[in-house]
Parts: C-alpha cells; sequence; structure tokens
C-alpha cells in the first residue's frame, strides 16, 4: 500500500548501512511517498534510505532529524518491498544488505540532467598510437553503447586528451544526450522463424501462461539444439504484447552477445542490459527505465532480478541448471528459487529452461508444482550426437600425455576435413599442483589452504580461492634447490601444449574465463570460433553453456570423472550434467556430431547414464536415492560457515553452537560438526563447518535464527548461513 506522508510526519527508514533496523525521520518539506528513495543524515554523513512506512516513535519528537531530499526515482513498489522482506526472511539476509541488492545503481541520487557522452565516430585518425588503439578497440567491443568522458579514459588506460584528440579528428563522437532515455520499442508480433510443430505446441503453452496473467512455473526441458530459445521467446512476445515486462537470466555474461542478436533479429531491437560487462552510464539508464516502463525486455544476471520493474510479467531462467545462478558470498540465495518468489509475487509466468534440469526442478515437475513442456528432437537437419567412451586403461598413455591415440586419431579427420574439434577440461590454468621434486614440497598461498595453480599464460602462481598471485619460482621456497620445481596434472594450458605439439599445423583457441582480460574479448573470442576461426577449441566448463558452433563436430571429454570424486551430495547430478551439455555443443547443424568421452570408469553408473542417453532413468534413480537420504530437494539443509583470524576461537564458537541445539532439535533437526572445512582457510580466516539437516517441511529459518541469537559473536568472527547449500568447501 501507498502511503503519503506529510512534511514532519514520523516515518521509518530503511538504509543499507549494517544496522539492524529501520530509523525514524520526519518526513520533509511537500512530504514523500512510501517506498520513496530518499537522502538522510547518518551521524556526520548522508546515506540513501528508502521510506518503509510510518516511524514507530516512542521518544522525544524533538530529537528525530529530517530527510533531507526525495530523490528523483520512481518509489520502490509494494510487491518489490514484500520480495525482499521474503527473500531476506527465506536467506536469513539482514534486510540492509536486501536493500544494497536493490539500491545497485550508480548515479541514483543525481537529478535529470543533460550529459556528454562518447561513442565510436566515422573518422580514422591521422596516425596510430597504442593509446588511440585502445580506445578504439574499447569503443568497438562495446558496440553502439555511450560512454562518459572518465569511463572511456579508464577502461582504455588513457588520459582524457588522448580522447578529446580523438573527437576533433571524427574517431570519437562526442554528443549531448539526455542523462536517461528510453529504449528503443521492441515489436512483439510474428516471429521470422518457422516453428516445428513441437515447437509451436511449447510455444502456444507458454503463451497462454503469460496470458492468464498469474503465477506459474514451466520447466522447459529440451534436448541441446531443440530450439529452446525461440520457444520461450514467443513467450517474451506475448508478454510485451501484453504491455508487461519481461526478464531472462542468463548464467554466463559470454553468452549475450549471441543472445541479444537473436533478440535483435526477433523483436527488431536490443533489450536492456545487466551484468558486470555494462558501462556504470548503461547500468544508471537501465535501472531508471525499468522503474519507469521504458525498459520492455531485460537480459542479464542474477542481480538482474533485484531490478524495479515496474510490471513485470515473464521470468525465464536460461540453463537453470547451472550453479553460477547461486551467489556464493554476501547474500546467498539461488536465482533460479529467488525467480520463483518474486514471480509469485508479482503474479508473473517463470519458464526454466535447459537440456539437463536440476534434479530439485524435475521434482518439483513430477510432484506437479511445475508445468512441464519437452522438446524431443533438435530444430532442422541437426541430430543428436553419438556418444562413446575411451577406456583410459586400455591406451597405454605416458605420464606426461592426457590425450588418448584414440582421440588424437579423431581430431586429425576432423581437421583434415576442415570442420572443428573440441577438448574439454575443467581445469583452468597450466597444472593444479607445483611439486618440488627433491623435496616434495607443494606451493601453497600464503593465505588460504588451498595449492596454487601455475598459469603459464600470465606466468605466475595463481590462488583460487582468494585471487593470490606471485612469480613461479625458480628454486624450492622450501629446500632452496633449483631447478626441480615441476607442475603436476594437466589444465587446459597444459592441454594446449600437447595440442599444438600434436597438431602443429590447426589454429587453437582456449576458452578459459582467466585467458581474457575483459568479458567483451572473451565474447569476441566466441564470436570468432562460430564463424569457424579455430580448428581446434580447448575449454572448460565455460563452453557448456549454450554457445553454439555449427562446424563443431567432434568433442572430446579429457577426464570424464574429474566430477564424480569427492563427497558432494550432487557430484552424480553435476557430472551427468556437465558432460550432456558439452556433448550436446557436436552436431548443431547439418554435419552430425560425435562425442568421446575419455574414462577410467567406464562402468560407472553416472558414466552408463550419459552414454545411453535414458536422462529419465538417471533423474529416477538419483532421486530415490536423496530421498531414501532425506537430503534436497527431498529434504532441508543449511551450512554453517564461522571464519576467524583466529582457529582457536572459530571451533570454541563452533563446539558451542554445537552443545546449545536445542532451537534445532525441537524441529526434529540434526547438527553435523564443528569441522575444519575442506579449504580451512581462505584470506588468512581459518574456516570451520557446521551442516544442519532437517525434513523438508521443518520450520528451519525460524529455528535456525533461534540458535544463533543464543550466542554472542565476537567481533573478530564471522558467521554466514547457507540455506540450500550448493558447494560444501
Amino acid at each position: 500500500m501507498i502511503e503519503h506522508f506529510h512534511e514532519g510526519d514520523l516515518i521509518s527508514v530503511l538504509t543499507a548501512q549494517p544496522i539492524d533496523r529501520a530509523l525514524d525521520y520526519k518526513a520533509p518539506e511537500g512530504g514523500c511517498l512510501t517506498g520513496a528513495f530518499v537522502e538522510v543524515p547518518l551521524g556526520p554523513r548522508k546515506v540513501l534510505g528508502i521510506v518503509w512506512g510510518r516511524g514507530e516513535g516512542g521518544y522525544d519528537i524533538a530529537k528525530v532529524r529530517s530527510v533531507i531530499r526525495v530523490l528523483d526515482a520512481v518509489p520502490m513498489r509494494s510487491e518489490m518491498r514484500e520480495f525482499l522482506v521474503r527473500a531476506g526472511a527465506y536467506t536469513l539476509t539482514p534486510m540492509s544488505a536486501m536493500v544494497r541488492l536493490a539500491t545497485r545503481s550508480p548515479g541514483l541520487g543525481d537529478p535529470p540532467s543533460m550529459r556528454t557522452i562518447y561513442r565510436r565516430g566515422t573518422g580514422e585518425p591521422d596516425r596510430w598510437t597504442d593509446a588511440r588503439r585502445r580506445v578504439v578497440e574499447t569503443l568497438d567491443s562495446y558496440g553502439n553503447l555511450a560512454f562518459t568522458l572518465r569511463e572511456l579514459a579508464e577502461m582504455a588506460g588513457v588520459s582524457a586528451s588522448v580522447v578529446k584528440g580523438l573527437v576533433k579528428q571524427g574517431v570519437v563522437a562526442e554528443e549531448a544526450s539526455p542523462r536517461d532515455v528510453a529504449y528503443p520499442r521492441l515489436d512483439p508480433g510474428e516471429s521470422p522463424y518457422e516453428l516445428t510443430t513441437e515447437q509451436s505446441v511449447a510455444a502456444e503453452t507458454l503463451k497462454s501462461g503469460v496470458a492468464a496473467r498469474n503465477y506459474g512455473t514451466t520447466l522447459l526441458k529440451g534436448v541441446t539444439g531443440s530450439g529452446k530459445t525461440e520457444v520461450y521467446l514467443e513467450a517474451v512476445g506475448a508478454c510485451l504484447a501484453a504491455g508487461r515486462q519481461a526478464l531472462v537470466l542468463l548464467p554466463e555474461i559470454a553468452l549475450t552477445a549471441e543472445f541479444l542478436t537473436r533478440v535483435d533479429a526477433r523483436f527488431g531491437a536490443k533489450p536492456a542490459e545487466w551484468h558486470s560487462g555494462v558501462t556504470m552510464t548503461e547500468r544508471r539508464r537501465a535501472w531508471r527505465m525499468v522503474g519507469e516502463g521504458g525498459a520492455q525486455l531485460v537480459v542479464g544476471a542474477r542481480s538482474a532480478l533485484f531490478l524495479p520493474f515496474r510490471d513485470l510479467g515473464l521470468i525465464v531462467v536460461d540453463e537453470e541448471h547451472d550453479t553460477s545462478y547461486k551467489q556464493e558470498d554476501g547474500v546467498l540465495y539461488n536465482a533460479r528459487d529467488m525467480a520463483v518468489l518474486r514471480a509469485s509475487i508479482n503474479g508473473a509466468q517463470v519458464v526454466l529452461a535447459s537440456a539437463t534440469p536440476s534434479l530439485e526442478s524435475w521434482a518439483n515437475a513430477e510432484a506437479g508444482k511445475y508445468k512441464r513442456v519437452t522438446l524431443t528432437a533438435r530444430f532442422g537437419a541437426a541430430s543428436m550426437p553419438q556418444m562413446h567412451a575411451i577406456d583410459m586403461r586400455d591406451e597405454g598413455l605416458p605420464a606426461d600425455r592426457w590425450i588418448s591415440q584414440t582421440l588424437v586419431n579423431e581430431v586429425k579427420k576432423r581437421t583434415e576435413v576442415g570442420e572443428q574439434s573440441l577438448l574439454f577440461l575443467n581445469r583452468r590454468g597450466y597444472a593444479p599442483v607445483t611439486i618440488c621434486r627433491a623435496c616434495g614440497h607443494q606451493i601453497g598461498c600464503d593465505h588460504c589452504d588451498a595449492r596454487m595453480v601455475e598459469h603459464r599464460f600470465l606466468k605466475r602462481l595463481v590462488c583460487h580461492q582468494c585471487g593470490e598471485s606471485k612469480p613461479m619460482p625458480d628454486a624450492c621456497p622450501s629446500c632452496k634447490v633449483e631447478g626441480r620445481m615441476a607442475p603436476v596434472g594437466p589444465g587446459v594450458e597444459r592441454l594446449a601444449e600437447e595440442v599444438e605439439a600434436l597438431f602443429p599445423e590447426a589454429q587453437t583457441s582456449v576458452l578459459s574465463s582467466d585467458v581474457f582480460g575483459s568479458a567483451r574479448a572473451l565474447k569476441a573470442e566466441i564470436v570468432r570460433i562460430a564463424e569457424g576461426d579455430a580448428d581446434i577449441i580447448i575449454g572448460t566448463q565455460i563452453v557448456a553453456k549454450g554457445h553454439n558452433f555449427p562446424n563443431l563436430t567432434l568433442v572430446g571429454v579429457i577426464d570424464a570423472d574429474l566430477g564424480l570424486q569427492g563427497s558432494d551430495l550432487r557430484a552424480a547430478e553435476r557430472t551427468f550434467q556437465l558432460m550432456r551439455q558439452v556433448a550436446g555443443r557436436a552436431g548443431r547443424a547439418e554435419k552430425p556430431g560425435v562425442a568421446l568421452m575419455q574414462t577410467y570408469q567406464p562402468a560407472h553408473p553416472v558414466i552408463g547414464a550419459i552414454l545411453s542417453g535414458d536422462e529419465e532413468e538417471f533423474w529416477k534413480a538419483e532421486a530415490a536415492e536423496r530421498r531414501a537420504a532425506g537430503v534436497p530437494p527431498y529434504g532441508r539443509m543449511a551450512g554453517i560457515v564461522l571464519s576467524s583470524p583466529n582457529v582457536q576461537e572459530a571451533f570454541d564458537i563452533g563446539r558451542l553452537l554445537a552443545s546449545r541445539r536445542e532451537p534445532l532439535l525441537r524441529i526434529g533437526a540434526q547438527v553435523f560438526g564443528p569441522a575444519a572445512a575442506p579449504i580451512a582457510r581462505i584470506r588468512g580466516r581459518h574456516r570451520v563447518r557446521l551442516l544442519v539437516k532437517a525434513d523438508k517441511a521443518a520450520p528451519l529459518q525460524e529455528a535456525l535464527a533461534a540458535w544463533v541469537e543464543q550466542i554472542k559473536m565476537p567481533n573478530s568472527l564471522r558467521l554466514s548461513i547457507d540455506i540450500d547449500p550448493q558447494t560444501f568447501y
């Protein structure tokens, strides 16, 4: 409910500051509305806040300070406030942190005005320099997006004078523009694509859900290459035609370039973007236009869920099984689950699209909570790839080789006829371990209990936990012997060396998130590969996420057993999903594809399920095991991590929590731990874990809140609670 407060009325304001409650202020001159974005005094500072309702009072009103000003932004809608409250309650997150998620707009408090922006011009410089080339490359890599002078100079690594010099020569265009303008209108008319009968039936089902203008969730399951994108874009079109807004979530920024091209082809213009690869200028525009209704469609990363939509009618979660939808620091939420929550509040539809759904979504569809729409065939002439195992026990590879002779022969066949091959290994860097062959010392991070990974392209060792890096040493840090440091095991960079030795004439490309300096550079490389400018692609899991390489006919999985190791309850599910997704990159056009998996465990049930392609049997077997164990999605879990610079302090608090478990016992929950986390130290902080397991219907959040409230935590200790944990490190 929106309420108007008159000047001097007592109002309650929530801020993004780490304060555990709303604060009382007096409404400013001219008054304000519930949900208004305001600037308020907090001590000596001025901070952003949101008017949440009437103030509590109960004290000397004369001491209450007034709101400084109401910001020029559309007030937060009631359904958005409800979403923040319920998401915070589910994830046990303080409201200050939820407000921070919802106010990530650069310059939110700035008044409307004109600004000077810079785009690529039509001219060429009188002479090229490195600085000028960097400016032009930056502009070209972002298409026709606008930059401020400061943004462009910083991103290109040049001074403002270099940009101004290019303006004089017409290389860069300088324009006066309103600070925020609406996005071009999208035309939801007829699709330029001719859908198959199966696709048309699926699209009509999704469109009828949108037309109902109420909440519902549909699992759109289709084999890789079956045209799921074209089907759910029909639902987007129906949503736009009804005058409502749509949101499409993608798991990886690198997917956006190809997807935006599809949207442009379908609707005649590009949508708003929201992810870390977008300039601050465009982020501000997107945030404001979403709230004002000037953005019909948003394509974004998981944080786009917290944009201030005026009338959200559809949320699509593409590749809904992807683990990158889980935020693993700060506010610990799963964007797939939060999408369902937000849609239920907004009376919107959710489409969860995947070739290999999460077991949670599969179980909800089986139970009738979600509708299910299935696409069984690839689009057009494309057919599903043949899948075979290579039994590595029969290959007799030397210790310093990882590509079997069988796979080498198959790659040669492809390169000889001009087709592409993909070699998949889910390990970044050159080698996962660097060891001294004189004393056995393994180089670890100074701040974490993790081995450092050699990145030969960077000529450095990198910690994949905290990002710390150091030069590769000539001598062992332990025994000081020189020349005995050696890599153990392969990463994609080491695999690239082997490929170059085996196929010296072939053009190779390594697709790994840490090889490229920016998301735009990675996207450009993906476009280049799709156009056929690489014979052999070597990639980590980033290549499994929806890319379409028409000339790719062979996929070779170097270590299909890698994901089966460890005690993660989702190990089998994730291995199955990843292998099927990677294999699905092959044969997506007219040429048939083959997927070969190198394995030392060809009889493993998961490997058998991958090869047989009997997905339903795999899900049923996996569901039966989870149900018997009482673990998600048939039970509830919460991971608790205590971290401190002092290991004893972390264990002491962990034992104290374990001894005061009565609030959890009352709901029938079990508590395991405390125990050292698998990675027991990150960034110099020691980590101790506890795990709570409860029945599906148990009121877990309330019990957890009562449990931890019993203990006064030392200032040096941090406690995080992860509801429905996806990882256990």
